[in-house]
């Protein structure tokens, strides 16, 4: 049996808020470079992935090596180009992101996945021919005004939010590409390209990684629980849901985000940008309001059944 959407909209929406509590560990290694923590972070989830690929999947990963072997030699190339480009989407879109949250604001790495998922169901609309129906193109054009009415702030800062959620939109949509592929093996994969991306910074730039317990322990904390999990919770939502669907799913982590940096690190957010911040959050409702109404009619269904005297 199939999973139900249902399953895969609580994978997405689990993988959006774990990631917006990330902002925690990465202000915690505030006084590294974001070189160091991504080399910290990228090192250890490699070995994490495939540790678990080697010792649980290892027939997997053969069966995948066939399947590749099998297919045509243009559509196979195809699929290894696709898988590097993935690879490269992510190591650049991680970089980013950590310097953005720690040496400009909270609030840019939350506009950047604010920006993320109009970008991400344009794309699916466009290059996957995604449907969209008039509903949810509405909720498109009033989230899209919502985010004109934020982006009244800092032209750089921005510029910074709409490179991170260009590079994310993009690793998604490429995603729903590659099919032939065990999820768990392709995070592996695009982890393994990450780590030679940046192998030439320890000979050209002499980037050193720093020996302090603590450096490590929240490396460790930021691979397993907010790049291997949620990495793969929206890799298997992407089985059973579009790429429309997936973005706008994704504003769960800049509402946290946001949250936190207004609550816990202070940082200010004004009454205006707090009304564009509400139509945000009905856009979310609007755009998914099929699957939260099969999802509450399910619910409502379900009727206790009288036991027998």
């Amino acid at each position: 049996m199939k999973p139900q959407k249902n399953t895969y909209l609580i994978a997405i929406l689990s993988a959006g808020a774990l990631w917006g509590f990330m902002v925690f560990p990465l202000r915690a290694l505030k006084l590294y470079s974001a070189h160091q923590i991504l080399n910290g972070r990228i090192f250890v989830a490699f070995f994490m992935v495939w540790a678990i690929i080697l010792l649980f999947k290892k027939q997997t990963l053969k069966n995948n090596y066939a399947t590749l072997l099998l297919l045509n030699y243009k559509y196979r190339n195809k699929i290894l180009l696709l898988i590097l480009l993935s690879g490269i989407l992510i190591t650049v879109n991680w970089l980013v992101f950590i310097y953005v949250i720690n040496h400009i604001s909270l609030k840019s790495g939350a506009f950047a996945y604010l920006l993320c998922p109009l970008i991400t169901a344009l794309g699916g609309n466009i290059l996957l021919n995604e449907p969209l129906s008039k509903i949810k193109y509405i909720a498109l054009v009033l989230a899209l005004f919502s985010v004109i009415g934020l982006a009244t702030g800092s032209l750089y800062e921005i510029m910074w939010a709409f490179f991170i959620a260009l590079t994310y939109a993009l690793f998604l949509i490429i995603q729903r590409l590659i099919k032939q592929i065990d999820k768990l093996v392709m995070l592996g994969l695009q982890l393994f390209i990450s780590l030679v991306l940046l192998l030439p910074l320890y000979f050209f730039e002499h980037i050193t990684l720093p020996m302090a317990l603590p450096f490590w322990g929240y490396v460790s904390i930021i691979a397993l629980f907010f790049t291997i999990v949620p990495l793969l919770l929206s890799l298997y939502a992407l089985q059973g849901l579009p790429s429309s669907t997936i973005g706008i799913a994704i504003y769960i982590n800049p509402f946290i985000s946001l949250l936190i940096a207004t609550l816990y690190y202070h940082e200010e957010i004004k009454s205006q940008q707090l009304v564009f911040y509400t139509l945000l959050f009905v856009a979310v409702i609007l755009f998914n309001r099929d699957i939260l109404v099969n999802i509450f009619s399910k619910n409502k269904g379900k009727q206790i059944k009288p036991k027998l005297a």
